[in-house]
Order: structure tokens, then C-alpha cells, then sequence
């Protein structure tokens, strides 16, 4: 006779075991609290969803949502049983991932994230080499600010960032590209237009344009503020990207900190602004690659920088090894 474990098979122990559908069905709704908004995140019609988080709760044998005329809301039990359903997702997701990494590197999807002072002048050539040399590769790319993007990077949304570091972020690998300097941008009257060799201290009494909080851009300048002695940098006046703070200077307004990559883009709309260089050591930013540790497709992300590093040579940046 066979024994009751046998029976059961690989049910383990008589118990029915929940489906992908259906926890990918329950972690949607845990994170939007919405059978529409749910249903619409996963493709899912929404009597399908509500179908798939009805069986998955009889599977369980517990009520994981209470549902009211007005609103969806997890019960205690909901919320343990929702992290737990995230986290087999996460592994399920790392398992494919692997499997298509190993089946054939660099096809598939590449979802990679930028900053908005990185993407207009870094991405001609990041796609310019990813059409070159790995045309099965789909890239898709993402501007977000650094917030947004590690966020995304963190719950599996995004793959691969490009920003400025160091992030400071445990569970992230940075692979470094290049360092850039800063250079000053005036209008065509100011004292500071043009020259060279412009020491750290005369930011200190520049009335300085920014970008909007939440910029990374914005908090490397406050920074450098702060290096040259100036103890605040009261802001009147911002702008929601480099285009518009530009703008703002050829009008006039004040002056602005601009990495040396966006100087021939920005500077070229208007004939109304001068650039000025600061004196050895100039002030500088970092800009990397960054991917979860232990990725499935590490090994490939570090080729892409190696890759990265060596079409970046041409741009006005100083290259670096793989171990800056």
C-alpha cells in the first residue's frame, strides 16, 4: 500500500499549490489596492484577477483582501502572505532571467534607466553602440530622476542604470565609466564669461541657477557651493532641466554649473552665453553603470561598460579602468 506521502505526490501533503497567475494576480492588487489599476498592470481582465485572488485564497485556506463597495484592503493575513508572493515572483523572475542569459547574452530585453543630465548627451552614443555590435539586444530606455530609478531598479522594474555616483546603496553595483568636469556658463556680460583657470572661490558670491530639487545635478552643485566656502545658496529662480537653465542664463538671470558632456549641446541654442573653465582641480562628477548585485546577467552588464568606456573616448571626459 502506498503511503500517504506517496499519494500526495507533488502536491506535498494533499494540499492544492497556488499558481504564478494567481500570486502575480495578489501581489498586484497588495501593491494598487485596486482591481482595475491591478488587473491593468498585469494585462489581466479584471474578472479574471478577481477569480485568480478568490481561488488563490480558498488554495490557502485564508482571506487575504477585504473588500468593501469602496475600496480593497489587505487583511493582516494579506499582508504577510503579500510579501511572501513578492518574493517567489522576484525569484521566478530571476530564474527566467538567468535561463535567457545563459540561452544567448545580449538579446532580449535591456531596461535601462538614465538621469535626465545624462540622457541627451550620453544615450546617442549608448544606442549607437548597441546597434553596432549587439543588434539582438532590445533596449529600453527610461529617464527618470535617481530616486525613481533605484526604486525601479530595486523591485525588478528596471535592469541597468546610468547616473552620476557614488549611490551609497546597499545591494547596488557601480561600474564606472568616466569622470567629467563642471564648467561655468554665463551671460556674454559677466565678469567670469570666458575665462580660464576660475577658482572654486568666486562661486561664493554667484547668484546660481539650479535645477529643481530631486535633481541629482542640483544636490552635486549645492555641494561644490559648500566645498568653495559659500555656507548657503539661497534659490530664487529654478528650472525642471538643463535646456531651460541654460535659457535662463543667456537671459540673464544669473549663472549655472553645467558638466562638460552638455556644454555642445546646451551652449550651441543661444549665442548670447560664454563658457568659463575652473582652475586644476575642477570640480567633477562620476558617471556609471549600476545593476543589482548578484544579477543574472552581470557578467554582461560588465562587458556593456567595458564596451561604454571604450565609445565614451571621444566625448570630453576622462575614461576610467573597470577598479576606479
Amino acid at each position: 500500500m502506498a503511503s500517504p506521502i506517496g499519494k500526495a505526490g507533488p502536491k506535498g501533503n494533499g494540499r492544492r499549490q497556488p499558481s504564478l497567475a494567481q500570486l502575480r494576480a495578489f501581489a498586484a492588487v497588495a501593491e494598487h489596492l485596486h482591481f482595475r489599476d491591478a488587473a491593468a498592470a498585469i494585462g489581466m481582465s479584471q474578472p479574471a484577477l478577481s477569480g485568480a485572488v478568490s481561488v488563490l485564497e480558498e488554495t490557502l485556506g485564508v482571506t487575504l483582501l477585504e473588500r468593501t463597495t469602496r475600496k480593497v484592503l489587505l487583511s493582516p493575513a494579506g499582508e504577510r502572505l503579500a510579501v511572501r508572493a513578492k518574493a517567489v515572483l522576484d525569484e521566478v523572475g530571476a530564474l527566467l532571467e538567468e535561463a535567457e542569459a545563459v540561452r544567448a547574452p545580449f538579446t532580449g530585453v535591456l531596461r535601462l534607466g538614465v538621469i535626465p543630465t545624462v540622457a541627451p548627451y550620453l544615450l546617442p552614443t549608448v544606442l549607437r553602440l548597441v546597434h553596432d555590435r549587439y543588434p539582438d539586444l532590445d533596449l529600453q530606455v527610461h529617464e527618470e530622476q535617481t530616486a525613481s530609478l533605484l526604486e525601479g531598479l530595486a523591485v525588478g522594474r528596471l535592469d541597468l542604470l546610468l547616473l552620476a555616483v557614488p549611490l551609497g546603496v546597499p545591494g547596488v553595483v557601480e561600474l564606472p565609466l568616466f569622470d567629467e568636469d563642471f564648467v561655468l556658463v554665463t551671460p556674454l556680460d559677466h565678469w567670469l564669461g570666458g575665462r580660464e583657470g576660475i577658482p572654486r572661490e568666486a562661486l561664493r558670491e554667484l547668484n546660481l541657477l539650479l535645477l529643481d530639487e530631486g535633481h541629482c545635478l542640483r544636490d552635486q552643485a549645492l555641494d561644490i557651493c559648500r566645498e568653495a566656502g559659500r555656507a548657503d545658496a539661497p534659490v530664487t529662480t529654478t528650472a525642471a532641466g538643463l535646456s531651460t537653465l541654460v535659457q535662463l542664463v543667456a537671459g540673464g538671470l544669473g549663472v549655472t554649473l553645467l558638466p562638460r558632456t552638455a556644454v555642445k549641446v546646451e551652449t550651441t541654442r543661444s549665442n548670447q552665453l560664454l563658457t568659463g573653465y575652473f582652475a586644476d582641480p575642477a570640480p567633477t562628477r562620476r558617471i556609471a553603470l549600476a545593476m543589482r548585485a548578484g544579477a543574472a546577467r552581470s557578467t554582461e552588464y560588465e562587458e556593456l561598460a567595458a564596451a561604454l568606456r571604450e565609445a565614451l573616448c571621444p566625448l570630453p571626459v576622462r575614461v576610467l579602468g573597470a577598479d576606479a
